[in-house]
């Protein structure tokens, strides 16, 4: 039986792969590297997940990975037309962030209502100023996105007692459907997105939905940069159309030094941190070799991504 060749797009550190040693021949590869390599591979594992070099590389001549598989969460930045009318495999990392990324939800929610960020403020310039803070207890939430990393926001706010509605692409048991979005964004103490990156979502958070916002409103962004039209955000802030927001993902990352948006009032800049916890990188190397094994022996993928909508179905 002829062994399968694995295809790596590299980023440091390098996958630890040591469990599939003798069953598979491994190969890396970096963005210049990998249309000329693609003919060759059985299975492509995206580990630079920033890199777009897959959609660029995609449409080239010769065979193609029958299996493609992203230590990401979102897939916008591989799937191409070509790649998405393949027969190619396509599955990603779903499992390993939503609790993460939950925590940092919560926590930015806390700190915004304690008003962490201007404490620190204070306390750098020794300057004592009471102040009250608020309860988050018997707020209002809503979480745009039904995935696995939205239910396990929504979960995780409701632990906090705030009431928490959840929006998907469509309406079904405990999830809203999109026409109910503006409704529950007029009534929100706290706007999640954490919606998959798809044309339907592009640009959703606009200057029409930030105005829908109450004067009270906060907003969290932990989904995908281009959820967000960012003119519009800080503008929202600086007419203090809403009270605050977190943004953790942006359309350009790393976010440039010159970039408006480091200076926009009531906003706090994260640099796409929400999901990142010690040993993520290890846990995603699990999850592949895991992932591998059971392709290796003919057993079904999970996480296998709807090309068509840009992410797994079934929530």
């Amino acid at each position: 039986m002829t062994m399968p060749t694995l295809l790596v797009l590299d980023a440091d550190p390098l996958p630890r792969l040591g469990r599939l040693t003798g069953r598979v021949r491994v190969e890396h590869t970096d963005e210049a590297g990998l249309a000329g390599r693609l003919p060759s591979a059985d299975v492509l594992l995206v580990w630079d997940f920033t890199s777009r070099a897959v959609r660029e590389a995609w449409p080239g001549e010769g065979p193609r990975p029958r299996w493609v598989h992203t230590a990401s969460a979102g897939v916008d930045h591989l799937l191409c037309p070509e790649l998405a009318a393949s027969d190619t495999v396509v599955t990603n990392a779903r499992g390993v962030f939503d609790q993460p990324i939950a925590e940092y939800v919560a926590a930015l929610v806390l700190a915004m209502a304690k008003d962490l960020p201007r404490t620190w403020e204070l306390q750098r310039e020794r300057t004592w100023l009471h102040r009250e803070g608020q309860k988050v207890a018997g707020t209002r939430a809503v979480v745009v996105g039904s995935g696995p990393i939205g239910r396990a926001i929504t979960a995780t706010l409701k632990a906090l007692g705030v009431t928490t509605a959840l929006v998907g692409r469509a309406a079904r048991t405990g999830v809203h459907g999109p026409q109910d979005l503006d409704r529950l964004l007029a009534r929100a103490d706290w706007v999640i997105a954490a919606a998959p990156l798809t044309e339907r979502t592009r640009g959703m958070f606009d200057a029409r939905r930030f105005g829908v916002m109450q004067p009270s409103a906060r907003f969290v962004n932990v989904g995908r940069g281009q959820l967000v039209v960012a003119e519009a955000l800080a503008e929202a802030l600086a007419k203090r159309w809403i009270a605050g927001a977190a943004l953790d993902v942006f359309e350009r990352e790393p976010l440039p030094p010159d970039s408006p948006l480091w200076d926009v009032p009531g906003l706090i800049v994260s640099p796409h941190m929400s999901g990142d916890t010690v040993g993520w990188r290890d846990e995603l190397g699990v999850q592949f070799v895991e992932m591998f094994e059971r392709w290796a022996s003919g057993r079904p993928l999970p996480n296998v991504v709807d090309k068509q909508r840009g992410y797994v179905p079934g929530h």
